[in-house]
């Protein structure tokens, strides 16, 4: 349940796709210009993730990945990625509450392919993705562009996307439900001093479709999600010992009532020539869903059913899902990169989640069970 899995989705598995993507390498690479890459890149991850409550092991993970990008000539390069998830265990079908109906495995199969032209102080990129499950599909498309400063210190980025969900459970609560979001993104990246790396990216996403998630008891949201998101992020370099510190923070509305914050510091520090360690720290925060009701039972009706309850006059939109809760989260990582020569690299990644309901800023969502994660994740690069 980390932060990203506040993002709705059908499924309730975290979202793997999300998560091996910022493995990838190349998620920040902000070059000051514009240019093709003048070598190729060969990667491969493999993440293992589990989850738990107190008594209780839920979701284990395991997922390889792999990208790779390609030069084809001084002006176009075409990069991918693909990814396999392994996901079992069990998920709460009403805030904690886990019964032998919710034990689950699931396999998904995602991949992503972009094609960039590079012109002297600009960039163009059109790219395609797919996901598979068994009872969720998605399909997308984005096109982005990127125009550099005469000095190529500064850099505006606009970029839009499409995707097109379908959604069917194997309860068969529903059929072929469908969810359709577009997605529109504003950026510019700075080099403010020779030291100092600024960035600031505003996104909308307007989506519209079947959010329910057909898995959960008491589970109807509003067919509609509208989310903005303020990301700023600064990078600082210390010439003296080399190392970076990388820091972000980022706004995030929705129409479902849910404000959240997420500041991140990294840093980045060379220990010698070969190898390279980053340890991170991230705290996220955020307020409950307009919909979402605390585990305070209805006397006459029972568990999972909420204080106030009547069926004959029940809420149009209503979530037991501690997903939407008002919470707070910490995580703790550590990064390690090891240069084998100039070609070969490889890196492991160890980062420890844990979310309480009284560490959200201004308090949280009471009765909730304390939430733990962990993730290890293991890579090899090579350039050729």
């Amino acid at each position: 349940m980390k932060d990203f899995e506040s993002v709705n989705k059908t499924n309730p598995a975290i979202s793997l796709v999300v998560l091996a993507a910022i493995a990838m390498p190349g998620v920040w690479q902000q070059a000051h210009a514009e240019a093709a890459p003048e070598t190729g890149l060969m990667a491969v991850k493999y993440l293992h993730y589990e989850d738990s409550q107190p008594g209780l092991k839920r979701i284990k993970v395991d997922s390889p990945s792999a990208y790779l990008l390609l030069p084809l000539s001084s002006q176009w390069a075409v990069e991918g990625s693909a990814v396999f998830d392994s996901v079992s265990g069990a998920s709460p079908r009403y805030h904690t509450a886990v019964s032998s109906a919710s034990v689950m495995h699931d396999e998904r199969k995602a991949g992503d392919v972009k094609l960039t032209r590079y012109g002297q102080r600009n960039a163009v990129s059109v790219g395609l993705s797919r996901s598979n499950e068994h009872d969720y599909a998605s399909n997308a498309a984005s096109v982005d562009a990127r125009i550099s400063s005469d000095d190529n210190n500064r850099t505006w980025n606009i970029g839009f996307g499409l995707s097109s969900d379908k959604i069917n459970p194997v309860n068969q609560l529903v059929v072929n439900q469908r969810k359709r979001t577009r997605e529109l993104i504003f950026g510019v990246t700075q080099a403010w001093t020779a030291r100092d790396l600024l960035q600031l990216n505003l996104s909308l996403s307007r989506g519209k479709g079947y959010y329910d998630d057909p898995y959960k008891v008491l589970d109807t949201r509003p067919g509609f999600r509208n989310q903005t998101t303020l990301l700023g992020r600064w990078n600082h370099h210390f010439a003296e010992d080399g190392s970076t510190l990388r820091s972000s923070y980022r706004l995030y509305h929705d129409s479902n009532g849910i404000n959240a914050h997420n500041l991140q510091l990294e840093w980045v520090k060379p220990v010698n020539a070969r190898l390279t360690l980053t340890p991170v720290l991230r705290y996220y925060t955020q307020s409950a869903a307009r919909f979402y009701f605390d585990p305070v039972y209805n006397p006459s009706y029972g568990e999972p059913y909420p204080k106030g309850y009547d069926p004959a006059n029940q809420a149009s939109f209503i979530s037991l899902d501690q997903r939407l809760s008002a919470f707070g989260a910490l995580t703790l990582g550590l990064k390690a990169e090891y240069s084998l020569d100039d070609l070969w690299s490889i890196d492991a990644k160890l980062e420890s989640y844990q979310q309480r309901g009284n560490w959200r800023i201004g308090g949280g969502s009471p009765g909730l069970a304390a939430f733990n994660a962990t993730s290890v994740m293991f890579g090899a690069n090579r350039k050729f």
